[in-house]
This record gives C-alpha cells, sequence and structure tokens, in this order.
C-alpha cells in the first residue's frame, strides 16, 4: 500500500494537460515500471515526479534532469507549487552544490551524479524511485543510467523506475525497463500545445561555413528576433542559437536592437543569472528576450514565452578516430529538434514561430539527432561501466551498443593511466577515479599531480582551468592562469570557485608528493597536470623553429602562429581540435591548451608509453633493422643493428602489405595455379579459396607466413615458392580435384597437350583460352568444358603462323559453317599444310607435308 501522502497533487496538477493521465500513471506506476511519452508543456516534470512519491512505499524519489540549469528550475518550480522552500520535500543535487534534508521526498539530480551514486550504493539504499527525465535527448549519461538501473530492477523489485521524454522510441526503452518480463507500460499523454502560428525568414548567405556561425547570420538572426518581438507585442520570447558564443553575441547585437530586457542562458553562467532568466517575469517586470543554448528546448520551461525565434543549428559531438580528437561541432539541428523548440512557444497560449532559415533547409535535416554513444569519446564511459562490472558494456541491456572502435581506444586509454585491468575490469585506483565528480581525464591529473606535487591547491587550479570553458590565447596554458589568478580572465571567479571544489576532492592525495619535478614553477606544473591526465598527448616538435609537433598518440598539430609556447621543445598537450590551412601549418589540427615539458619530465611522465623495439623493413631488396626507442608514436632514438632471423619474416610481410602483391616474384607456374584456383572459386565457391588481391592480402598470415618463417636473413621476397605457398590454401579433401576441375592443359586430337590460358583472378566472366594450330584440332566435335562442365574453353583456332583463324567456343558449328571459308582463303596460302573438304574425318596433325 502507498504511504501516506506528502503532496497535493490538485494543487501542484492545477491546469496541467497531465492530470488527464492521472489515473492511468497510477495504474502504470503500480507495476513498478512505466514509459511515459508527453510533448512540452504538459507539465509532466512537474506532475509526475510527486505522483511518483507518493505512490512508492517508502524512499526518496530521485528526478533526473540533463543539465544543473534545469535541475534547479525543476526543484523550484516543484517547490513552489507545493508551498514548500527547497531543500524541504523537494531537493536538488548538482555538481558542487547539493540542497536536501531529512524531509526530502523528491531530489533532483543529474544524470552523472546519479551514475556515481550506483558505483557507491548499486542497491540504492533508501530510494524508492527514479524518474528519468528527457530521455530522448540520448545523452551518453543517460543511457547508460537506463541499462544500469535496468540491472539494479532485476534484484530490486520493490524499485520504481520511470523514463519520460518528449519524444522517443517509447517501445524500445519499455523493453529496457520492463527487463526480462513484459515491456514496461507505456502512457501517452496527450498535446496540450494551443495554435502556433509559423514564419520562414532564411538569411541571404548560408549559416554556416569552415569556422562555424557566420556573423552576418548572427547579424541577421538579432534583426529577426528584434522585429518579430517588436510585432509580437508585449511578450517573452525565447531565441535559440547553438552554443554559449553565439549566445553571448546575439544577446550583445540584441541590446543595441530593442528596449526589451535581453537574457542570457546556458551552461557557463553563475546559477543567480541562470534562475533570472528561466524564473518568469516578477511584478511590473517588462517583456524579455532569452537567447538561450538548446538546454531551454525540452528539459527547461521558461515561464511567459509566446515567441521563438530558432536558428536552426545545434552542437554535436564528433570524434575523429585517426587523430584521436572529439570535439563539439555545430551543425544543423534536426527536424525533432525544431519541432520541440517550436513547442516552447505554445505552452501556455497561442504563440509564433520564427525560424530563421528556409523551407527547403528544414526539408534537408535530420529526422533525428543521433545517440551520443555513438560520436563521443568514450572514455568516461567505458570507466564507468568496468567499474559497475560490464567491461565495454557487455551484457548491458543499452539502446544503443557502443560502436566497436570508440570503446576499444578508450580501454586502451585507461590501461595506459592503469585505470583498467587487461580483461577490461577497473582497477582499485580505477573505482577510485569512477567515483569523483569529475571526467576520468580530469580526475586522473588531479589525483596524479596532488602526489606529484604534494600540493592539492596547484593541482585544482590547473585542472579547474581544463575542465571548464576557458581559451588558452596561443595554447598557452600558463599565461591563461597567470590571467585566472590575477582576475583579468573572463570567468576568473567561476574559476575559483571550481579550484576550491576540485581541492577539497583531491586532498585526500595531496601530501605524498615526490620531490621528483625539479621545477616548481608555474609552467612545470601545469604540464605535469596536463601529462598526468594525458600522457599520450605528449609532444615533440617536429624540427627546429618548427609550429608542428607530434603527440605520442601519433597525431600530428601546430601551435597557433605566435603563440608564446614556440620554440618549447616538448609539450604536454591538453586540447587538439581539426583545422585546416595555415593555422594548422599543413598537419589538420591545431594545438587549443599545451604547456611546455621539460623533456626528463615528458620521459618519466610517459613512462607507461616507451618501449624498446626492433623495426625491420626491406632495403634494395634485403632486410635491414634498426633498434629504436619510443615514446608512443615519437622516435627518441634509432641505430641499425644486424639483421637476425626473427626480423626477415616480419619485414618481408611488411613489405608486402605495403607494397601489394607485386612486390613478389610471381612465375609462370604460380601465376598458372592462381588462375586455376581463381576460376574454381568463381564458380563453386568455398571451400575453394578467392585468389584477387585483397583475398590474399587478408590472408597472408596463412600463406606466405609459413614460408617465412623458415627464411634465413639474406632471404629476399624474389626467392620465394609461391606455388607451395598457394598450395597450403587448397581445401581438403578437394584438393586432390584440382586438375580434374582446372587442368594445366589440354589433350587434342593431334596428341599435343597445349596449355590452358585462365582468365586473370579478379575477372568475374572471362572464360579459359587455348590458342592451338587448327590442323591439331580435325575431328574435335564437342567443346571441352572445365569445372565440372561449367565452362567451356574458348579456342583461338591459329594459322600455320600462328595467327587466328577463329575465335570460337562452339567447334561443332566452325567446322559445319565457317571452316569452309577459312579453307577457302587459306588453302593456297598454306599448300603444305592440310585443309580437307571433310574436317569431321580428316587426322589430326601437328606436322606439315614434306615437299615433292
Amino acid at each position: 500500500m502507498p504511504s501516506t501522502a506528502v503532496f497535493d497533487l490538485g494543487a501542484i496538477g492545477a491546469g496541467l494537460p497531465v492530470v488527464a493521465a492521472r489515473a492511468d500513471l497510477e495504474r502504470a506506476v503500480a507495476t513498478g515500471a512505466m514509459v511515459v511519452t508527453a510533448p512540452p508543456g504538459t507539465g509532466k516534470t512537474t506532475f509526475v515526479p510527486p505522483l511518483v512519491a507518493d505512490a512508492i512505499n517508502s524512499g526518496t524519489t530521485l528526478l533526473t534532469q540533463p543539465r544543473r540549469v534545469a535541475v534547479r528550475a525543476a526543484a523550484r518550480r516543484i517547490a513552489a507549487l507545493d508551498g514548500s522552500e527547497v531543500g524541504g520535500p523537494v531537493g536538488f543535487t548538482v555538481r558542487g552544490e547539493r540542497r536536501v534534508s531529512q524531509a526530502t521526498r523528491i531530489e533532483v539530480l543529474t544524470p552523472g551524479v546519479l551514475l556515481r551514486r550506483l558505483l557507491a550504493d548499486p542497491g540504492l539504499d533508501g530510494v524508492g524511485a527514479v524518474v528519468l527525465d528527457e530521455v530522448h535527448e540520448r545523452s551518453l549519461d543517460s543511457d547508460l543510467l537506463l541499462g544500469m538501473l535496468a540491472e539494479v530492477r532485476a534484484l530490486r523489485e520493490d524499485l520504481v523506475l520511470v523514463a519520460m521524454s518528449a519524444t522517443l522510441d517509447a517501445a524500445a526503452v519499455a523493453r529496457v525497463l520492463g527487463g526480462a518480463g513484459a515491456p514496461a507500460p507505456i502512457v501517452d499523454v496527450p498535446s496540450a500545445l494551443h495554435p502556433t502560428t509559423l514564419r520562414w525568414a532564411p538569411p541571404a548567405a548560408p549559416r554556416l561555413d569552415d569556422r562555424g556561425v557566420r556573423r552576418d547570420f548572427l547579424d541577421h538572426l538579432a534583426r529577426t528576433a528584434a522585429e518579430a518581438h517588436a510585432r509580437a507585442g508585449d511578450v517573452d520570447a525565447l531565441v535559440f542559437v547553438p552554443g554559449a558564443r553565439e549566445v553571448d553575441e546575439v544577446a550583445a547585437r540584441l541590446r543595441g536592437l530593442t528596449d526589451a530586457e535581453v537574457l542570457p542562458l546556458h551552461g557557463r553562467l553563475p546559477a543567480r543569472a541562470q534562475d533570472r532568466a528561466t524564473g518568469g517575469c516578477g511584478p511590473g517586470d517588462g517583456p524579455r528576450i532569452i537567447v538561450s543554448t538548446s538546454l531551454a528546448e525540452s528539459a527547461l520551461t521558461v515561464p511567459g514565452v509566446r515567441l521563438v525565434v530558432d536558428a536552426g543549428l545545434s552542437r554535436e559531438v564528433r570524434r575523429d578516430r585517426a587523430r584521436d580528437m572529439s570535439g563539439l561541432v555545430t551543425v544543423s539541428a534536426s527536424r525533432a529538434s525544431a519541432e520541440q523548440r517550436a513547442g516552447r512557444a505554445a505552452r501556455e497560449a497561442p504563440g509564433t514561430v520564427v525560424r530563421a532559415y528556409s523551407e527547403t533547409d528544414f526539408a534537408r535535416m535530420r529526422p533525428e539527432a543521433p545517440p551520443e554513444i555513438a560520436a563521443a569519446d568514450l572514455t568516461d564511459a567505458a570507466l564507468l561501466l568496468a567499474a559497475w562490472g560490464t567491461p565495454r558494456g557487455d551484457g548491458l541491456a543499452l539502446l544503443t551498443p557502443p560502436p566497436t572502435a570508440a570503446i576499444e581506444d578508450a580501454e586502451a586509454a585507461l590501461r595506459v593511466l592503469g585505470l583498467v585491468e587487461a580483461d577490461g575490469h577497473a582497477t582499485p585506483e580505477g573505482r577510485r577515479v569512477a567515483l569523483l565528480p569529475v571526467g576520468v581525464r580530469e580526475a586522473t591529473a588531479l589525483r596524479g599531480a596532488a602526489r606529484e606535487l604534494g600540493d592539492a591547491r596547484a593541482a585544482a587550479e590547473v585542472v579547474a582551468a581544463l575542465s571548464d570553458d576557458h581559451r588558452a590565447d596561443g595554447a598557452d596554458l600558463p599565461g591563461l592562469l597567470s590571467s585566472l589568478r590575477t582576475g583579468r580572465a573572463p570567468g576568473a571567479e567561476r574559476w575559483r570557485r571550481e579550484a576550491d571544489r576540485l581541492a577539497r576532492i583531491a586532498r585526500d592525495a595531496a601530501g605524498a608528493g615526490t620531490g621528483r619535478v625539479e621545477s616548481r614553477d608555474a609552467a612545470t606544473t601545469a604540464a605535469t597536470v596536463v601529462a598526468l591526465g594525458r600522457p599520450e598527448r605528449i609532444a615533440r616538435r617536429t624540427a627546429a623553429h618548427a609550429r608542428s609537433y607530434l603527440l605520442a598518440s601519433g597525431t600530428q598539430a601546430a601551435l597557433p602562429e605566435g603563440s608564446p609556447l614556440l620554440g618549447a621543445k616538448h609539450l604536454a598537450v591538453w586540447e587538439v581540435q581539426r583545422a585546416e590551412g595555415r593555422a594548422a601549418d599543413g598537419t589538420g589540427a591545431v594545438i587549443r591548451t599545451a604547456a611546455p615539458l621539460p623533456e626528463a619530465d615528458a620521459l618519466r611522465l610517459g613512462a607507461a608509453l616507451l618501449e624498446e623495439a626492433r623495426e625491420a623493413r626491406v632495403e634494395d631488396g634485403r632486410v635491414t633493422v634498426r633498434a629504436a626507442r619510443r615514446l608512443g608514436a615519437i622516435t627518441l632514438a634509432s641505430t641499425p643493428v644486424r639483421a637476425e632471423r626473427a626480423d626477415v619474416g616480419p619485414a618481408l610481410l611488411a613489405q608486402v602489405r605495403e607494397r601489394g602483391l607485386a612486390a613478389l616474384t610471381w612465375s609462370d607456374a604460380a601465376v598458372s595455379l592462381r588462375r586455376r584456383l581463381a576460376l574454381i572459386h568463381r564458380e563453386l565457391g568455398d571451400p575453394w579459396p578467392a585468389m584477387d588481391d585483397d583475398a590474399l592480402l587478408a590472408r597472408l598470415p596463412d600463406w606466405l607466413a609459413p614460408q617465412l618463417a623458415a627464411a634465413g636473413s639474406g632471404t629476399r621476397l624474389s626467392s620465394l615458392d609461391l606455388v607451395g605457398a598457394l598450395r597450403t590454401l587448397l581445401p581438403w579433401p578437394e584438393a586432390s580435384r584440382l586438375d580434374e576441375l582446372a587442368p594445366e592443359r589440354l589433350a587434342v586430337p593431334s596428341g599435343s597437350h597445349v596449355r590452358i590460358d585462365y582468365p586473370a583472378p579478379d575477372d568475374a566472366a572471362a572464360p579459359p583460352v587455348v590458342a592451338v594450330k587448327l590442323q591439331e584440332c580435325f575431328g574435335l566435335a564437342q567443346t571441352p568444358r572445365l569445372v565440372d562442365g561449367r565452362v567451356p574453353v574458348l579456342f583461338h583456332l591459329l594459322s600455320p603462323a600462328r595467327r587466328p583463324l577463329a575465335v570460337t567456343d562452339d567447334l561443332r558449328s566452325f567446322w559445319s559453317g565457317p571452316y569452309q571459308e577459312v579453307r577457302r582463303e587459306m588453302r593456297g596460302r598454306y599448300p603444305r599444310h592440310p585443309w580437307p573438304e571433310d574436317p569431321w574425318t580428316a587426322p589430326a596433325t601437328a606436322r606439315v607435308a614434306r615437299r615433292g
């Protein structure tokens, strides 16, 4: 039976469309799990958590919101409708701030906070229900939570799970929440949107270029918003732009175009400024224009809005696996996102939507944005999964499995950091890091630097600068830190608060300084912290006076022109971005944040990447070897040494992989065998092996490596027995039929055995060919066929001078018709050769008649 009600659902739900589904919601929540689909403005975030809290027997109801500003706004809204203060029956927890008490029954928090709480307490003691809101956004943390909470519920049947969203694949989520039993029930709350007027206001030029959002488009967007707001009258407006920088720029432009109050809204603002934008108008306040990122799209309702102006752009995570870089890129939003934004205008009354792009642009938008797990750097996720006991997500019910290559890269990075074992499970240090309320790289840098430097505060200041959106001019991290400490840099107060928080986290590792750092200057301190968090980005200059650096990961990147770091031989690099042209100095990437690193520290801090190797390669047909010492991809030293037997095979094999099969010397016998096998595979398929270049290169270890295993130090590719090598691929017992299916030679009536020319391995249609003098085939009526009769031989019938007289794969038809024409033309030219009138009965011969 449910416990005594704490919340007045009548008062909280007054006027909310979701209340119409109250009975359905109560029936569904009684089953222990449900999925709620409801468009923006129905009140699901406000009403469903109190309903769930009153329905469960005991414990707290946790409500996740995807962003900190939405967490505070949701807690403030529910508490206000409940007539209580935040921190009473309704509280919240975000990074660096918690307002809860013994009386708290609903706690609003971000998915990241809940993930770490789950790792610390997998049973969620004291929690009676979890409500996951805005699941449709498919954030990485929310996707992981769905899978992990489904496992918890399998062990705790009393735990109630609810997933809510404006738009989502409800059936897929219901299957995850339902576990091994039936899918969780789905409650669909009908739309409550009021009529909406839609207008289009496309710009004269494209919205984006290679560098991102065009400045002239921001001018257009600001003018469009100001004009639309003036036309709409005394209403609040919401302008959607892709990122915090665009928020600030459009807000600045708008202040010169309108008398309305212009308020920015993005995640980097102080909580007070965010709350001012999301709290609605107070008595005597005039109309407002709120310029926001996508955080106001669905997870957050801004009261009073009747006008939406949409740039139709969004920021999405993209990973460049080849260069080991991830970052946010600006792209066209999805159609689902555009509809979500439009819904904000008609939440409380009829509204207007102005799309600052064309109907054609809208039609070209993707239906939905891809899930974050498909494109993000998965290092943080991989450690969470390892600490949960499901390395790589194996066995976990996830809506979208992590891409294999991305999760393997993430696991490899965690091994370098000492956070996971060889089998993928978390090490003791990995479990400790996974619990910290910062990312894996930041946590590793923080703990490692606190021990290395013996100074938690110094480590925290560097990590605070790295983890927030502070821009280092010229990539100069020491210079940025100096500006933050003196208060000259934007966001210095925010940085100071974050440094205080991180210092508290790091103090358990402080006091254990090794004293190994020779210099404690600010630059070395910053570089030490960076190298501990990203050892694979320790970098060395590619040449004297060059701007380009080679990172230990293998990526090349350039410092910005005029950077104060120019001249440093080694760098500890934190951030790298894709770039083209002069900025990237031909490398394809530019370094955005780094610090100069002494060479001794580079070797010590990157010790996990140090390796000794013998590098063998083929030069002028012979194997040469160098002993190399490397820091990841950076070669520190390379010395020529004598080639040994073990060097030869791998070097020759690498040469073939690099240059292809043309690197080998193919004898006529080897070419013939390869072509014979190719024809059989073409006609019969498996188990006969494919013989095209790609297939043979893919199977080099099966057929060529055994030849190389016995190779001596003087072996050359030209001396290899390729016939013997190819024969190792023959299937048994089918191999005994090779000569029957595709013989090397064909017997003809004259008694000769003529070589068969088989088609090239990559030719899908050409027949085998026999070139033979016409006189040797007298009496041969039935065209020979190969490969169990599947393939006719194509005859090139030759003159005594071995020039083609006829080409046919139907000898019977040739003797019965075209032969007589050939006989008339040839008998006078070659009188010593037989040209009988009846080729059927004439003896076949390879000889000529004697003179006289």
